[in-house]
């Protein structure tokens, strides 16, 4: 069982290690194996790769980002820019049905809505725009048009889960009940709780996914 010392200092080590993170003096709390990340940061793809850090050190249950996004005054941009930005990053992207997909940008805050069949296009989509400078958040409202039968759903998320290589898939219980999906169960890192979940998004026919597994190094 790690200490909350311990994984302190072990998130603190990931972030600065981490190329993505720009932001090297950010604030590190843990109690009780929940880690609160704190402090300025100067984009919102800086906070978010502060965020999938943290979340693969060993450990890890649970986390709280209280980070803040604060541009360089050269990376201010005004509303109308950056929705055309976002605009056009959706457009050029395969995987993303642009037409099917709305931004609206409020303050720098950009909010996306529409319906597509896939996750991995709403993904995409929060993707493409996540990196774009002016962002300083980013709300993924765009919902999944569900398109299979629950029990079809639930059975191949269990046998997605049983073909991952991350997964101990007997620790893993799957319900669908329509498009939506709710995982529970005990694994032992935050990165084998992450593969569970995607593997959930990638079935067909999702609409939401309930992550209720927790994460315990004694699974």
């Amino acid at each position: 069982m790690r200490t909350d010392l311990e994984l302190t200092s072990d998130v603190s080590a990931e972030l600065k290690a981490d190329p993505q993170v720009h932001e090297k003096e950010i604030g590190v709390a843990v109690a009780s194996a929940v880690v609160t990340l704190a402090g300025t940061v100067p984009s919102y793809a800086d906070k978010f790769a502060a965020e999938r850090a943290a979340e693969r050190v060993t450990g890890v249950r649970a986390l709280a980002d209280e980070l803040t996004v604060k541009l360089p005054s050269m990376n201010e941009r005004s509303d109308t820019d950056i929705a055309v930005a976002a605009a056009n990053a959706l457009r050029w992207d395969t995987e993303v049905p642009d037409q099917k997909i709305k931004v609206k940008v409020v303050h720098g805050w950009l909010t996306l809505e529409g319906a597509v069949e896939w996750y991995y296009q709403k993904a995409a989509a929060e993707r493409d725009v996540r990196y774009l400078i002016g962002v300083k958040g980013v709300t993924n409202l765009v919902s999944i048009e569900p398109r299979v039968s629950a029990g079809l759903v639930q059975r191949n998320i269990e046998a997605a889960i049983k073909r991952s290589a991350e997964v101990d898939s007997k620790k893993v219980m799957v319900q669908a009940v329509g498009g939506k999906v709710t995982l529970s169960g005990t694994v032992r890192s935050w990165a084998e709780r992450a593969e569970a979940e995607r593997a959930a998004w990638s079935t067909v026919g999702v609409t939401d996914v309930d992550d209720k597994i927790a994460v315990s190094l004694m699974a």
